[in-house]
C-alpha cells in the first residue's frame, strides 16, 4: 500500500463513511477549516487503527501529521510500510502465537482439574437429566 493516491482515496472514503465528512481536497487543513473537531479526531484515530491495522500511541501523535489527507496518508504509509496488508499482520501474529504455545510456553495456563485446592474437598459434579 505504498501508492499515496490510493491511500488518499481510502482516507476520503473513511471520512465519508465513518465521519460523514466530505473533504474538499487532499491538502485542505482539517483543523483550520473546522472540518474536524476533537471528537471526530478520536474517531479518526480509531478508524485508522482498524482499517489500516496499526496502533497509534498517544505519545506518538503529532497533530501536524493529521491536518490534511496528504499528511494522514504519509502517516499511514510510514506505519504500514513493509508490514503487508492487515490480514497478513494478523496471520503473522497467529503463527507466532501458535509457535509459542507449541514450544511449551504455557505460563499462566492451567489444564482442567489442576485448580489449587481450597480447605474443603471438592465433590465431582453430576449432571441431572
Amino acid at each position: 500500500m505504498t501508492d499515496a493516491n490510493t491511500i488518499i482515496r481510502r482516507l476520503g472514503a473513511l471520512f465519508v463513511e465513518s465521519l460523514h465528512i466530505e473533504v474538499p481536497s487532499a491538502d485542505t487543513d482539517l483543523f483550520e477549516t473546522g472540518i474536524l473537531d476533537s471528537l471526530q479526531l478520536v474517531e479518526l484515530l480509531v478508524q485508522l487503527e482498524q482499517r489500516f491495522g496499526f496502533k497509534i500511541k498517544i505519545d506518538d501523535i503529532d497533530l501536524d501529521d493529521l491536518r490534511t489527507l496528504e499528511g494522514i496518508a504519509g502517516l499511514v504509509a510510514a506505519r504500514t510500510a513493509g508490514a503487508g496488508p492487515p490480514t497478513a499482520q494478523l496471520l503473522s501474529l497467529e503463527v507466532r502465537h501458535g509457535a509459542a504455545n507449541q514450544e511449551g510456553d504455557h505460563s499462566g495456563l492451567r489444564t482442567r482439574g489442576t485448580e489449587p485446592r481450597t480447605g474443603e474437598p471438592q465433590l465431582p459434579s453430576r449432571s441431572v437429566r
